[in-house]
């Protein structure tokens, strides 16, 4: 197939997948918004706050097996398209119970729900399918950056769309997951149609070869070498801290007088710092290397913990700072830990690998997002928030002792 095919098609999986992102980022910023506040409501109990947030991370670990699989079987079409759609059925299913007062059945659907989260993340190895070495880490990050405008809007239509919900008879704080539903649907639409040629079965195609990094692979394996172990490290301890501190954040504004359009406006600050740095992270991780890049994540999230922990309750800018500062965090460890694990495996085990990395993400999240509840209604957010900057400090020996080799010679595929 002549290069500028290759091209093309990459030109226009980066543009079927931003439309996907925009609208998934929606669905996901939702949960984030409104997922520990209708847990504590339904409940009753700060100490289980943290439970939506394990509960759809521990789905998003089950979708992860499950959207690398297909993926690796029959393309990244069917398989982010399904991951999508199951998402779309959970925030539903997230609706009724909470209409029919059913604790069991909301926490069976956040566990549906997480289906979506799994599926945003798996979307940027498909942005860097048939980008060369050296430039995966902007093509990856352009996947990544799409989801800012649905993630930063998202959490500003939860009041809204909470009113909407008590016009229809629904409790208020279930109202965002109606958004959530469509927005996770659409997105699932978007790339069952339009995601051709599908980038995975076209590079294959190509005839790309394996990297010279990883000659003990068995076909059809996930491969566990020394860089997808390091990279998974980074991505999964990054997870971990960025959702504990998150999970509970709206619920410390909350105790100390905040409303939900205030809470909404801080998560909306730090998911859009989850993924608008997005390109400049992936043109460090391209000039500078994965190391730096991982390196500068632990750094980062350790100012992010510190000025968490040091913020007055009162005082919305500074909070805003901090989870701004811990999204920053999460996404140099994010673009870095992933351009770490494409580098190390072969188009044969890609996608079953990248699975299997983003169920250790997956994972990290849900022991983060219940354990931030046990541990503020044992000692306090300030304490979680201390806590996870320095546990970040474990990035930089990891970081340090792992050589990442340069890339590899590309072959003739879209730049």
């Amino acid at each position: 197939m002549p290069i500028v095919d290759a091209a093309q098609a990459q030109r226009r999986a980066l543009a079927v997948l931003v439309a996907a992102q925009v609208l998934s980022g929606v669905g996901l910023a939702m949960g984030i918004t409104v997922g520990a506040l209708l847990a504590q409501d339904v409940l009753g109990s700060t100490g289980l706050a943290g439970l939506p947030s394990a509960l759809f991370t521990a789905g998003s670990a089950l979708a992860a097996v499950a959207v690398g699989r297909i993926s690796h079987a029959r393309g990244r079409r069917p398989g982010l398209a399904s991951g999508y759609l199951t998402g779309a059925v959970g925030g539903v299913g997230v609706v009724v119970a909470a209409v029919l007062d059913n604790p069991v059945l909301l926490f069976v659907m956040l566990f549906v729900y997480g289906a979506g989260a799994a599926t945003n993340l798996q979307a940027r190895y498909a942005g860097a399918d048939l980008a060369a070495p050296s430039h995966r880490g902007r093509a990856l990050s352009t996947v990544l950056v799409a989801t800012t405008l649905g993630g930063v809007l998202g959490p500003n239509l939860a009041a809204p769309t909470g009113a909407l919900a008590e016009t229809l008879c629904v409790p208020y704080l279930a109202g965002p997951f109606l958004l959530a539903a469509a927005a996770y649907g659409l997105a699932a639409l978007v790339l069952a149609v339009w995601l051709r040629p599908d980038p995975l079965l076209l590079a294959r195609e190509l005839g790309v070869p394996a990297p010279a990094t990883e000659t003990a692979e068995v076909p059809g394996r996930p491969s566990l070498g020394g860089g997808v172990r390091a990279g998974g490290f980074v991505m999964a301890l990054t997870q971990l801290i960025m959702v504990a501190i998150m999970t509970m954040t709206p619920v410390h504004m909350l105790d100390h007088g905040h409303g939900t359009a205030a809470a909404g406006a801080v998560i909306a600050i730090h998911v859009g710092a989850m993924y608008l740095p997005s390109p400049v992270s992936g043109w460090l991780v391209d000039r500078y290397g994965r190391l730096a890049v991982a390196l500068a994540s632990g750094l980062t999230l350790l100012a992010a913990g510190i000025l968490a922990a040091l913020a007055p309750g009162h005082s919305v800018a500074l909070l805003a700072v901090a989870l701004g500062l811990l999204g920053l965090g999460w996404n140099l460890g994010l673009v870095a830990g992933t351009a770490i694990v494409t580098d190390a495996v072969s188009l044969e085990n890609r996608a079953k690998t990248q699975g299997a990395v983003d169920v250790s993400i997956a994972i990290a999240g849900a022991a983060g997002g219940l354990g931030s509840g046990l541990v503020v209604a044992a000692s306090s957010y300030p304490a979680l928030a201390l806590a996870g900057g320095l546990l970040a400090l474990a990035v930089v020996p990891v970081a340090a002792q792992t050589a990442t080799a340069r890339p590899n010679a590309a072959p003739p595929v879209a730049q």
